[in-house]
């Protein structure tokens, strides 16, 4: 079982960036990692995910604009935020999945307001 920690999150003004960090409890070198969202009143959903391999997928609206990275050896996984939107305002979840696991993290703010 591994444990996920999200960090990074906070206010920010439209147009500003910001890098969350999830930081696990053991190795994730096998695990597919990503990132969801929810904003209140609507369902979590997928922001970016990256395999084992590396490779990436974006929802839609991040794409250009998100960049999703891991560190196996740190046990860490990112999301580099850029031009940050005020629809980009929810709670940001890490997940981590392996052999039908799933892990999540509790969870790290994001407000876009001018």
């Amino acid at each position: 079982q591994v444990q996920l920690v999200e960090s990074g999150g906070g206010l920010v003004q439209p147009g500003e960036s910001l890098r969350l960090s999830c930081v696990a409890s053991g190795n994730i070198f096998n695990y597919r990692m990503g990132w969801y969202r929810q904003a209140p009143g609507n369902q979590r959903e997928l922001v970016a995910a990256i395999a084992s391999g590396g490779s990436t997928d974006y929802a839609d609206s991040v794409k250009g604009r998100f960049t999703i990275s891991r560190d196996n050896a740190k046990s860490t996984m990112y999301l580099q935020m850029t031009s940050l939107k005020p629809e980009d305002t929810a709670v940001y979840y890490c997940n981590g999945y392996r052999m039908g696991r799933t892990y999540w993290g509790q969870g790290t703010q994001v407000t876009v307001s001018s």
